[in-house]
């Protein structure tokens, strides 16, 4: 039997840094990995996405959706892991919140890496094909992607009608 798991990650930058979790062990993560901010949906958010980043976001983090700006989905991708298709929704935010100091969190390590660092560090797979194709080309349209991931290839095209 094949599951369906929705997950959210939100990438939150901040000029040229963006801050990412060093994630130890989760259902999914089995070993250390650097991932976005997030996790699984709740039961009442399956159909309301931002909810369950905006949520994802405050517990990791502590910031509130009046701490970012640009808050946006940018990603939606689907891949196969032995029993389960994940479906991952990524958003993108910018920070307002000049005081904001990284917490500590218990899901892992908070960490403002320089973007250009970020494609070097072990993330999963398809965080790290998103990234690198919102600093290509997503970053600087207004569109929605849907990603197919399997056995280390990806596929992104817009949802936007184009």
């Amino acid at each position: 039997m094949i599951i369906l798991r929705n997950m959210t990650s939100v990438f939150v930058l901040d000029d040229d840094k963006v801050l990412l979790l060093y994630r130890i062990g989760s259902r999914v993560i089995t070993s250390p990995k650097w991932c976005g901010i997030g996790g699984h949906f709740e039961k009442e958010e399956l159909n309301d996405p931002y909810a369950c980043a905006l949520r994802e976001l405050n517990e990791e983090t502590g910031l509130k959706a009046e701490d970012i700006c640009d808050f946006r989905l940018k990603y939606v991708t689907l891949s196969k892991k032995v029993d389960e298709i994940r479906q991952n929704y990524y958003f993108f935010a910018n920070l307002v919140n000049r005081d904001f100091v990284i917490p500590e969190c218990n899901e892992g390590r908070l960490e403002w890496i320089n973007i250009s660092e970020t494609l070097k560090l072990d993330l999963p797979f398809s965080a790290k094909y998103c990234f690198r194709h919102y600093f290509e080309t997503g970053k600087n349209d207004e569109k929605v992607y849907a990603g197919v991931v399997n056995d280390g290839v990806g596929r992104i095209i817009s949802i936007d009608g184009d």
